[in-house]
């Protein structure tokens, strides 16, 4: 379709109805996955999804209208304005959404530079079947899962306040499970707003990882179960990345702490009125919130409400000085302004709140994660992240690791199974005790986050140092 047209079409039908507030979304989203089991495919799908919608704020309601089949633009405008008027007489009314400047004509794509797509098939299933051969080889491996998924998000925004947005991401995740007898590891390598160039060494060293995987997978064998008590934790930023993402990340969208947000993953412990006041952690917390980190997830030129990309602090110095707003939330607490959090995965689906980069900083000549451990006399090193669970405030949670390591004296001393450590969030970060240095910091992340319901996915990434917490409970998962 005209995409132009259309938006200029829509936006002049809305415009001409006395709506203030419209904007029109034109998406075409395609996802290819491909698995090979022991280097023989096992699945393999391509699909694209394309819909273009609009949204009306108008009579102190919002308005929402979509169609998937390239639907006429005075017609989808009719649509949403009945549903902003229904809402708005059975007392769905908010605030005007927060001013964003116009932004006039504007493109803006993700820094990749072989776009997956346009990799043969043929191409993508040898890389993979060679993965497996490598791994298979070892006598310790008796099966390889390999696999890999790449999106391509087209996105077209337009709205009466005069910003025109083009914007493109690619992004892709490629993953590898290795399997013995009784235990799994797999690559820790993120996923990445990167192009098919990241799976042959543009950004991680796969052939480094999956040499080390046998040996890895080896140790977990034989690894020594836990004994349950309080110990120091060294945490690579491969493990605490997810921490971030559920107790930090999670815990400060507006959305949540308003009461908006809840039946799906639950709301949160954080107030409106705690920001620069709540005590998150101790005074080496540091963590900011960006839509600019070059290839991660969740960086964009501009959001789906046409807000352009930015960075800003949700902790300094172990207190809360900021949250995640849209321009819908940020109205509900007086800012002037939205932090370009308003994203939904489709045109097909209404704009959420929803979480840009989180990531925790450095210290600035902090310690390398060798000093990190050396400092603890009998604790605990975790690597890769595994399994979490936390309530539905965002408060008490259990994570664990691909890899633990029991430390003593200072060296680390064989592998341990069945750890899991569990906090509260607030007693968590306020156990920060050391936070390495810049050559610790490395950027990880989720590109299936839930919200909503229906639910819709999104992706995000973190950047972490390795960290020291001292005296975090630790349980043994494998305990009777």
């Amino acid at each position: 379709m005209d995409v132009r047209s259309f938006s200029a079409a829509a936006l002049d039908h809305a415009r001409r109805a006395g709506i203030r507030c419209a904007s029109v979304r034109v998406d075409e989203v395609r996802k290819s996955e491909l698995l090979l089991l022991d280097g023989v495919v096992w699945s393999m799908h391509d699909r694209v999804e394309a819909g273009l919608s609009v949204r009306v704020w108008h009579e102190g309601a919002w308005g929402f209208a979509a169609d998937g089949n390239g639907g006429n633009a005075r017609s989808v405008v009719d649509r949403a304005l009945r549903m902003a008027r229904h809402c708005a007489k059975i007392g769905s009314r908010e605030a005007e959404p927060v001013d964003e400047p116009a932004h006039g004509e504007v493109e803006w794509s993700s820094g990749f530079r072989l776009n997956p797509f346009e990799v043969p098939e043929s191409a993508r299933v040898a890389l993979l079947a060679d993965w497996s051969a490598r791994l298979l080889a070892a006598r310790v491996v008796e099966h390889v899962r390999a696999g890999v998924v790449a999106v391509q998000e087209r996105k077209h925004y337009a709205d009466l306040d005069g910003t025109t947005a083009t914007q493109q991401r690619v992004r892709v995740h490629p993953q590898v499970t290795v399997m013995g007898s009784v235990a799994s590891v797999r690559t820790q390598g993120p996923p990445v707003a990167r192009g098919w160039e990241y799976l042959t060494g543009d950004g991680w060293d796969w052939d480094a990882e999956l040499a080390a995987l046998p040996e890895l997978l080896e140790g977990k064998q034989c690894a020594v179960p836990v004994t349950a008590g309080t110990y120091d934790l060294v945490i690579a930023p491969s493990n605490l990345w997810l921490t971030v993402h559920e107790s930090v990340g999670h815990a400060t969208e507006l959305d949540r702490a308003l009461g908006h947000e809840a039946s799906y993953a639950g709301s949160t412990f954080v107030r409106p009125e705690d920001v620069g006041s709540l005590r998150y952690g101790s005074d080496l917390m540091n963590v900011t919130a960006d839509r600019t980190t070059p290839h991660a997830l969740a960086t964009v030129g501009f959001d789906d409400e046409g807000v352009a990309a930015q960075s800003w602090d949700l902790v300094r110095d172990g207190v809360l000085v900021g949250v995640q707003t849209d321009r819908r939330t940020a109205a509900v607490v007086g800012a002037a302004r939205s932090t370009g959090c308003a994203f939904a995965e489709s045109a097909l689906r209404p704009v959420l709140a929803r979480m840009p980069n989180v990531s925790l900083a450095p210290a600035d000549g902090g310690p390398t994660t060798e000093e990190l451990i050396s400092t603890v006399t009998d604790g605990i090193y975790l690597a890769g992240a595994d399994s979490w669970s936390i309530d539905s405030r965002r408060h008490n949670f259990q994570f664990t690791a691909q890899q633990a390591y029991r430390i003593s004296g200072g060296q680390l001393a064989g592998q341990l199974s069945g750890v899991a450590y569990q906090s509260a969030t607030p007693d968590f970060w306020n156990a920060l005790s050391a936070v390495g240095g810049r050559e610790t910091y490395q950027v990880f992340g989720a590109d299936l986050c839930g919200k909503g319901q229906p639910v819709q996915a999104a992706a995000t990434s973190h950047g972490c140092p390795a960290a020291l917490f001292a005296g975090v409970r630790v349980v043994n998962t494998g305990a009777a």
